[in-house]
């Protein structure tokens, strides 16, 4: 190690040097405390192996221009430890050329220690990102009264079930990924703010005509989300869209391909579509509406069994059962 380099490895803060082709050639022991991980299993491998999806793209863009222009540059990173711990970082990054050689040295405060109210924590960005979809959600449904104790219980049982699958079948689904979807599950129906309420709360059986309108609620809520996404620069709340549009476009496509809009079959249908569908009709199935009875929650379960291969995928619905009957 260069004499010049190993002083900023004494710094209080944490420390990442790196060479011209970004691979680690160094650490100090705060860089160590902080990821979680040894220095013997960082050097030599990429500086970017701690980096999550959360940072914006236009982040590493800027990185990367003051960089090839031989310019210092700071921001904020979004990584994961090693722990999986999300870590929020303000790092410096200063080039640095010794011997015909240029190597970076990465000065890293670790944000998650400064008081809260400072900057945005991580649980509060989640809990803003939740609050915003559900607003949206309940404003475009505002016609039924009941809609929001649904759209609580659908969101509840997403989250049960997905909890459940992943650990039942070790599907290694990240916990990211899982609050993603249950929060986008709030969306699943928006589209029907584009029908009829004649329709929409007919007591009784649709005919063709009212039966082929109400099913293109998939797509208006499709319309919906993409509208707001397009007026929307967050990259975070982006993805939790993109997963919302899955759920809203595909939430009543059937495992045999029977389904509406699409006629999807099988994991041709999204995955976060799979799931919320079971869920939502379970709810819908055990809960009074003006045009139609609660079942029994008995029934209701034999209804999915009954489905399974059909409707539904088999090893979802086995799942969603067995959280019933623990519940």
């Amino acid at each position: 190690m260069e004499p010049a380099l190993a002083f900023y490895l004494k710094l209080a803060d944490g420390v990442i040097i790196t060479d011209q082709e970004h691979r680690i050639v160094e650490v100090n022991a705060k860089y160590e405390e902080v990821t979680g991980y040894a220095r013997d299993y960082m050097v030599g491998l990429r500086a970017n192996f701690l980096r999550s999806r959360l940072t914006p793209s236009k982040t590493y863009d800027s990185m990367k221009q003051s960089l090839s222009m031989n310019l210092a540059w700071t921001g904020v990173f979004i990584n994961r430890k090693k722990n999986k711990d999300i870590w929020h970082t303000n790092i410096t990054i200063t080039p640095m050329s010794l011997n015909g050689r240029t190597y970076y040295v990465g000065v890293v405060r670790d944000l998650d220690r400064i008081p809260e109210g400072s900057y945005l924590s991580e649980s509060r960005k989640i809990k803003l990102q939740s609050e915003i979809l559900k607003v949206l959600a309940i404003s475009c449904e505002i016609r039924d009264p009941h809609i929001e104790e649904h759209l609580t219980r659908v969101q509840q049982g997403t989250e049960k079930l997905l909890t459940a699958h992943n650990r039942r079948l070790n599907l290694g689904l990240s916990e990211e990924y899982i609050h993603q979807v249950v929060n986008a599950s709030i969306m699943h129906d928006i589209g029907k703010s584009g029908i009829p309420e004649g329709i929409l709360y007919k007591p009784g059986q649709l005919n063709y005509y009212e039966r082929h309108i109400i099913e293109t609620h998939p797509l208006i809520g499709v319309e919906i989300v993409n509208k707001i996404s397009r007026e929307m620069e967050d990259e975070i709340l982006q993805e939790e869209l993109r997963i919302a549009e899955h759920i809203i476009h595909y939430h009543h496509e059937k495992w045999d391909g029977s389904g509406y809009p699409a006629m999807l079959k099988g994991d041709e249908i999204p995955f976060e579509a799979q799931v919320v569908s079971i869920v939502d009709v379970f709810d819908a199935l055990t809960s009074r509406r003006a045009y139609k009875d609660a079942w029994s929650r008995e029934k209701a379960i034999q209804f999915l069994n009954e489905q399974k291969g059909s409707a539904f995928n088999p090893d979802l619905v086995d799942t969603f059962v067995l959280t019933l009957e623990c519940s």
